[in-house]
This record gives structure tokens, sequence and C-alpha cells, in this order.
């Protein structure tokens, strides 16, 4: 890892503690990647007085509490998976303006939960994230749907869910409007694997994959590509390849020696089962190295 300042290296160690836990929460990893983009709030308005304590900078807690209202606002009483899915679209798609529109895709705080609750506009995995969380405090029968392209959320019953799309408001998706969303991104039918209830850490692994492609489309955004992806090797399960990405962007950010370092160590690894793509590795090492003379 880089070098970190000890607010974010203890909020690092908290985010590989939690989603090494046998029940990872979905919030808390989602809040602690929010608050690697910097401070949300107060924070960011006023200036910080020496010796004065700044209670939430990263909104963290401020974010927990907003779920619980949110949750606190739905109805009492038993509902069918089709009046859950009802209820939240009432509420957060309709009372508290949650959505989504194409512009979002280019914003980086559509993929930070703080934000997202900020402004109650993101990208349709973060907005999901929101209804699962709110739909869990409150006792539905909720989880995730990963479509190939697009989040949704599922409710009641893994076999025959009652889906919703929370990038549409909350819009109903029948089993045909599935299907097409899959069919437009992919050009193959949908497969019952894809209905599978999403778990914390692969819902997790999918927003840092948003934050780099975000980043990769932006070169001077180095910063946010690089804790994306020192997050990402936080994560229990990742692409081995990530460790390289890593150290080509030390190089990036001028950190030659460490970043060379970085690509010998992920040489040796490749060694033994692809020892050409270990070879072009070594000569990006060397290449690293000659930019400090």
């Amino acid at each position: 890892m880089s070098a970190l300042d000890s607010g974010t290296a203890e909020r690092r160690r908290q985010f590989a503690e939690e989603a090494r836990s046998e029940r990872p929460d979905l919030a808390l990893l989602c809040l602690l990647l929010g608050a690697e983009a910097g401070p949300v709030g107060p924070a960011e308005v006023r200036p910080v007085v020496p010796g004065e304590a700044v209670p939430d900078p990263y909104g963290i807690d401020a974010a927990q509490i907003e779920l619980d209202r949110l949750a606190g606002l739905l109805p009492y009483g038993s509902r069918s998976p089709a009046a859950w899915a009802s209820a939240l679209a009432g509420l957060l798609g309709g009372r508290c303006g949650f959505g989504g529109s194409s512009v979002d895709y280019q914003r980086l705080d559509s993929s930070l939960l703080q934000q997202v609750l900020r402004r109650r506009r993101g990208l349709p995995i973060l907005l999901s994230v929101v209804w699962i969380e709110v739909a869990r405090r409150a006792g539905a029968p909720v989880y995730g749907v990963a479509l190939p392209g697009h989040f949704v959320v599922g409710f009641g019953n893994r076999d025959h869910p009652v889906l919703a799309d929370p990038f549409a408001g909350g819009a109903p998706l029948t089993g045909q409007d599935a299907e097409l969303l899959v069919t437009g991104v992919t050009g193959a039918a949908l497969e019952p694997s894809m209905m599978t209830p999403a778990r914390p850490l692969e819902i997790v692994l999918r927003i840092l994959n948003n934050v780099r492609a975000w980043a990769a489309a932006r070169p001077e955004r180095t910063d946010v590509a690089l804790w994306a992806v020192e997050l990402s090797l936080l994560l229990p399960s990742h692409p081995a390849r990530l460790r390289f990405e890593r150290a080509q962007l030390l190089v990036q950010r001028g950190d030659f020696l460490r970043g060379a370092a970085e690509m010998e160590e992920y040489a040796a690894v490749l060694d033994g089962i692809e020892p050409t793509t270990a070879e072009n590795v070594r000569r990006k090492a060397h290449a690293a190295r000659a930019l400090l003379n």
C-alpha cells in the first residue's frame, strides 16, 4: 500500500476487516468506499478550527442515520413482495425522488453512497444499495440482482422474484423487461444464473470497477484510480491483475521505484503460469526504473 495518513489507514483497516467478516455490512463497506473521495458536509464549506473536533467529516454516521430514517417512513404491517416493491417505489422513487439519468454516469459522486443519499441521484447499483438497505431495515425480503450492465433489486421468491428498477424510480420489471435489458447489453438471452442474488462483496467490487472505469476515462484522476484499486485489493477475492494495475498507477504518478518493484513482484507470481507475460512485465519494470535517469 502507499503511505497513508492515520485516518485513511484506519478506514482501510476497517474496510478490510468488514470485508472478511462472516456477514459483511454492505452499507458500511459502501460508506467507507465513499470516504476515500474526501470529506462531505460542513467540513467542505467552512474551515476547520485547530483543535476542534469534526464529528463525522466523511458522512458515515449521518448516512447510516438517514438510511434508518428512510426505513422508518415505510408503513408498518406485513405485505407481499409486490406490495414491498410498490411501497419502496412510492417512498424512494416518488416521495424522495431517488432516480438516475445518463448524466449521472459522468459523475464520480454517483458511485459514492454518501453523495447518492444527499443528491438522490446515482448509478443503478448505488440506487439499488439505497433500496436494499432501506428495505432490509424495514424487514423486507430484498436482494440485489446484478444483471449485465444494469443493476436492479428483487423481492420475495428468488426463483420468481418481483423486480424493480431503482434507476427508473422503482419502475416494476417483468421477466420480459429483464430479458430485453440483458439482450440489449450482451446480445444473448437472460440466463437463470444472472438472477442469482448478488452478495455484498460482489456488489462492492462492481462499484469499485465502476469507479476505476470512471477514472480510466480521465487520465488526470489517477488519484481516484489508485484508491479504487487499493480497496479492491483489500477484498478477499479480486483479480490478480489488479496488482499490476496498481504498479502502473504508481509509475504514472511518478513513484517509479515502488511501481517497478511491484511489477517485479507480480512478474515473479506469473513466472510459473505465464512466463511470456512475466517477461513483458519485467521489461515494463526496467523501463519504469529508467525514468529515474
